[in-house]
């Protein structure tokens, strides 16, 4: 597999760019090597600068669910940008866009575009903590929020991956307010309400951890956090960055029959484009200003361009329920595909997924939290991750990232992704 380009661009990029990428987890510094550099992607293809192809286990972190260059949503993108990029005004589109969300997703009657899943977070606890006139928030450890400073405590994702559990920068004063527990541990929570009597304005949890690989609620623990912050006066927040739409098309919430106070969401609702967007219970969503007193704003919320892409991707996926059987379907022969061949060739090897998110870790041990996720063999994820690359699959460089799959992958997708797995897995 030639790399050439890709690692004179790298040279070039370190000197201009810090660590020669726009996010840490591109720098490949997890599993070594140089990253690519991508040119163009078609449906569950992406290629690099020097014309090697790959299919795309990656889909931009998520947002394309339905592959690249979905005809819909690419003719929809045209027709916006032939109207102008941007106007700083309110537009009809948003309008539209607000009421298919509070159509789909039960547990929202009000929502606010923002630009990002960061700002979607950072946002929704501002809410929380004016509605409730209180400062305290929980988050999970291993849980990723984005950047904001005051969620990067114990968190997941690239900061997970580099192993700085926190981040520099950071003020004292801006994580001060911020409690972690432990994920599949409501003794834990409870510990924190019981510190902390009147105090807690949210809790903040990811329903599916997808930012320490992918680790499913246990039995009762959705369910137990909504009765406890109900019991407590403190707001519930899901954080459906990764699950919301992708799940199925009510997001987490739906499929676990759960109703938050407050989701956020990222990129998926801009078919890949930035967007992100916070939304729930009206009486909390009427805190927000120009109602009420807590001011957040943004330029660019409810771009035109971006909420087209987003409102037509998420208009097919409300028509075609038949894309979720699909796509879950792959998931679910991927991992039994996974697991059968770490079982044959005894590897030490877990292999946890929902839906159409997968992940392998290289533990022994089942992976339930973020202690027991930090087992993982990450020098073996890393050797895992090349022989795949070098086969033509693109997985996250990180052993704490999940494998997205969309509806333009096909059942030959996942018969040569186990063919070239268990050729690894024979080596080792």
């Amino acid at each position: 597999m030639k790399t050439d380009k890709s690692e004179r661009l790298f040279t070039e990029a370190v000197e201009i760019i810090p660590g020669g990428v726009n996010s840490p987890v591109r720098a490949f510094q997890a599993v070594g090597g140089s990253p690519r550099f991508i040119d163009r992607a078609e449906k569950q293809y992406i290629y690099d600068v020097d014309g090697n192809e790959y299919i795309d286990y990656i889909g931009s972190w998520g947002p394309m669910i339905l592959g690249h260059k979905n005809e819909q949503v690419q003719v929809a993108v045209q027709e916006a940008i032939d109207k102008g990029l941007s106007f700083g005004a309110a537009t009809e589109i948003e309008v539209e866009m607000a009421k298919l969300i509070c159509d789909i997703v039960p547990s929202i009657e009000m929502i606010r575009m923002v630009n990002s899943g960061t700002e979607a977070v950072m946002s929704a606890i501002r809410v929380a903590r004016g509605y409730t006139a209180r400062n305290k928030v929980i988050k999970f450890e291993g849980c990723y929020h984005g950047h904001a400073d005051a969620m990067l405590v114990k968190a997941g994702s690239g900061v997970m991956t580099s192993g700085v559990p926190d981040s520099a920068g950071v003020p004292a004063g801006c994580a001060e307010d911020t409690l972690t527990a432990v994920y599949n541990n409501l003794e834990s929570v409870e510990k924190l309400f019981v510190e902390n009597t009147g105090e807690i304005a949210s809790l903040i949890v990811e329903p599916i951890a997808a930012n320490m690989g992918v680790i499913l609620p246990q039995e009762g623990f959705l369910q137990g956090l909504r009765e406890i912050c109900t019991r407590e006066g403190a707001l519930l927040i899901f954080d459906e960055v990764i699950t919301g739409f992708r799940l199925q098309l009510e997001g987490a919430s739906g499929y676990f029959g759960i109703k938050p106070d407050l989701i956020t969401y990222g990129k998926i609702i801009g078919g890949g484009m930035p967007v992100g967007a916070y939304g729930g219970r009206k009486d909390v969503m009427q805190v927000v200003s120009p109602v009420g007193a807590v001011y957040q704003a943004g330029t660019l919320s409810g771009n035109p361009v971006a909420m087209r892409a987003g409102i037509t991707q998420l208009r097919i996926l409300k028509d075609h329920p038949e894309i979720y059987r699909k796509i879950n379907g792959y998931g679910e022969r991927l991992r039994s595909g996974l697991r059968d061949l770490v079982k044959k060739y005894e590897i030490p090897c877990v292999v946890n997924g929902i839906g159409s998110l997968s992940c392998i870790f290289f533990t022994k041990e089942p992976v339930v939290d973020y202690v027991s996720a930090k087992t993982s063999d990450t020098i073996m994820f890393g050797r895992y991750f090349n022989h795949m690359l070098n086969k033509g699959h693109y997985i996250g460089p990180s052993q704490f990232e999940a494998i997205f799959l969309s509806a333009a992958h096909t059942e030959e997708d996942i018969h040569r992704f186990l063919e070239d797995a268990e050729e690894f897995f024979k080596q080792c």
